[in-house]
Formats: C-alpha cells, sequence, structure tokens
C-alpha cells in the first residue's frame, strides 16, 4: 500500500479509505485463501488509550486496516492536511459487512454483549440480512480461563467474519492474540454495536453523527458509564490531537510567490 492512502495521527497509521472500499477489502480477504486479517476502527478513545496500554499499541498496530472511526478522528487529519474520504464507523461498517456478508452467502459469528443482546442480533440476521450464515454466537461475559475454550469454539465454526462486540482494549487485544489460532478471514472489533443493531439502544441521529456529537448522544443515553471517559478523553484527545496538528501546520512550506 502506497504512503499515499495511509496517513498517521498521534502515533497511528490511518489507512485512508472510505466505507465501500473497505467493505470491498474485508470481502476480497474472504474470497481469497484462508488467512485471518484484523481490522481496527479507532476514534479518539482508542487513540488515547493505546498511548498507556503497550498491549493495546502493539495489536493496533498489527492491524491490517485501521480506519478512523470518529468525526474527530476525520476531522484532525483533515486540519493537518491530510484528505480524509470520510468516518467509517464500526457500527456501520458491521452492518454494511453483514449485508454483503448476506449477498454472497458468507458466514459470521459474534462474540460479545450479553446473551439476550447477542441472541437476539443472531436471531435478527435471519430476517435483515438474508443468505448470511451464522456460524454461531457467544455473550462476552467469560474469564481468561475460557479464553482457549471461546477461541476453539469460534474456529471450530469456520466463520469467514467475527465481530467482537466489547470494549477497548480488550477486542483488540483478544483479536491480536489469538488471531493465527482463529484462522478467520476478517476480525472486527466493533464495540457496542450488538446493542444498537438488536436494537437495545438508538443510535444517535443523522445530524449528530455528522456534526460529530454521537458521542454526545451516547452519553445522554449511559451517562452513568460514559460522562468519565468522554471528560478525560475529550480533553486528552484536543490536547494531543491539537499540538500535533499546529505542529504539522507550522512544518508545511510556504507556497512560492503568486501561487496559493
Amino acid at each position: 500500500m502506497s504512503a499515499s492512502t495511509r496517513a498517521g495521527l498521534m502515533g497511528l497509521t490511518f489507512d485512508l479509505v472510505d466505507m465501500p472500499a473497505a467493505v470491498e477489502r474485508c470481502l476480497a480477504w474472504c474470497r481469497g485463501p484462508r488467512s485471518p486479517h484484523v481490522v481496527v476502527t479507532a476514534n479518539a478513545f482508542h487513540l488515547c488509550l493505546m498511548r498507556r496500554d503497550r498491549e493495546l499499541w502493539n495489536a493496533t498496530h498489527a492491524a491490517d486496516l485501521v480506519v478512523a472511526d470518529g468525526m474527530s478522528v476525520v476531522w484532525a487529519l483533515r486540519a493537518a492536511g491530510v484528505a480524509v474520504p470520510g468516518r467509517v464507523a464500526g457500527v456501520d461498517l458491521m452492518a454494511r459487512l453483514l449485508e454483503a456478508g448476506g449477498r454472497a452467502g458468507l458466514s459470521a459469528y459474534f462474540l460479545g454483549a450479553r446473551a439476550e443482546v447477542v441472541s437476539a442480533l443472531a436471531a435478527g440476521c435471519a430476517g435483515r440480512f438474508p443468505g448470511l450464515v451464522v456460524a454461531g454466537f457467544r455473550d462476552g461475559y467469560f474469564g481468561p480461563a475460557e479464553h482457549a475454550a471461546v477461541v476453539e469454539e469460534i474456529r471450530s465454526r469456520a466463520p469467514h467474519l467475527l465481530f467482537v462486540g466489547m470494549p477497548s482494549p480488550f477486542k483488540e487485544s483478544f483479536c491480536e492474540r489469538h488471531r493465527d489460532r482463529l484462522g478467520v478471514p476478517v476480525m472486527v472489533g466493533v464495540g457496542g454495536s450488538f446493542d444498537v443493531l438488536a436494537g437495545y439502544v438508538r443510535r444517535a441521529p443523522r445530524w449528530a453523527q455528522a456534526a460529530g456529537m454521537e458521542w454526545a448522544w451516547r452519553l445522554l443515553m449511559e451517562p452513568r458509564k460514559l460522562w468519565k471517559r468522554y471528560l478525560t478523553t475529550n480533553a486528552e484527545f484536543l490536547w494531543a490531537a491539537g499540538r500535533e496538528v499546529l505542529a504539522r501546520r507550522l512544518r508545511r512550506p510556504a507556497a512560492p510567490e503568486g501561487r496559493p
């Protein structure tokens, strides 16, 4: 992949792809020889967390595709002079992959969330994504002693797509730590997307998503769970990304005389 299709922010290199390109790359991996690939959808919280979590840092840098999930990340990259096609949100990428997977007759495994959420998601896929094969599902409530059994369960079902609906840093670290044993062509950590797609949590309106205010909507939905995270993360991201963007703009050579 050429440097012109990738750009860095806060120590992470992003693939500058839009949603259709991200979906097509994942489908190509599913169609090709069976080998594992990890997709990371990184937002402001992810970028801040990986600065303090070495395993998350390593797992994120080992990913095969890293996309900007969050308008704050997109805006920061654009402010630094990077032509980012747009946001590739994890929940939207998951929905698009399930839709395309249904048309292609692919199979998917869902790992994460509460038992009632993941079972509702799996049951709803039959009607919403005709042609998609649900290879299996399991809730996200298991300890380290059960990791090997969970991995073997997924491996035995041999899905084309594995969606891990659990928080960072677990989802990225789990996929990277077990990538070879899992052997799934496309593994994507999608956080709370299961709750949204199963109808347990209402997604932010389109205007809020476009305005980069989806975090505020989520905060309204789950204030006790998220207030501390957003208070600290938003401030940290503004400081760290702002300093980096300013430094890049100051280093940018001035245009020749007579040119804009």
